[in-house]
């Protein structure tokens, strides 16, 4: 999850769009139109769907300064949603979809709902607990591990987000 003053790193790879769009983008395509309602409410763009199945269980879209609650980050509200939708603290046949890799809050979060996968746009070089500054996932002493695809649409969430900062600037 990016923080309001952190900036996240641009893909180098040549192409981020894939050649045939499989599910994954698809629903990162859901986590998006959750970042653009953030975005219209003035928070950071940052977005995420739970998805269960064949169908989402849980959205959300960053709502820290909406809801004066610095725990309200996109993965967070999608993770509440799905878990009262479907009656269980644990979301363990389930995924998240997120458009920036998530903070170390949000990856424990993860740990805790013993979601089966994350799914993640652009990687946060300040942030960032999956891969980018410290791996809260996965880490050996935890007991649960967590299936992780990152870079998926990643230039069109880096995009969302710089174009925030800069207007911001």
């Amino acid at each position: 999850m990016l923080p309001c003053c952190v900036e996240p790193s641009v893909p180098t790879t040549a192409s981020t769009t894939p050649l045939t769009t499989g599910p994954d983008e698809l629903w990162m395509e859901e986590a998006l139109r959750s970042a653009q309602r953030a975005l219209e409410a003035g928070e950071v763009p940052v977005g995420a769907v739970v998805v269960c199945g064949d169908r989402i269980v849980g959205r959300g879209w960053n709502r820290n300064i909406t809801d004066s609650d610095p725990a309200a980050h996109a993965e967070i509200i999608a993770l509440r949603a799905a878990g009262a939708a479907l009656g269980n603290h644990r979301l363990t046949e389930c995924e998240l979809f997120a458009t920036i890799e998530p903070c170390a809050m949000c990856a424990g979060a993860l740990v805790h709902a013993r979601i089966k996968r994350l799914v993640y746009g652009a990687a946060d070089p300040k942030a960032g607990a999956v891969h980018s500054v410290m791996q809260v996932l996965n880490h050996s002493q935890l007991n649960h591990t967590v299936e992780v695809r990152n870079g998926v649409l990643a230039g069109r969430c880096a995009e969302l987000l710089q174009t925030f900062f800069k207007s911001r600037r």
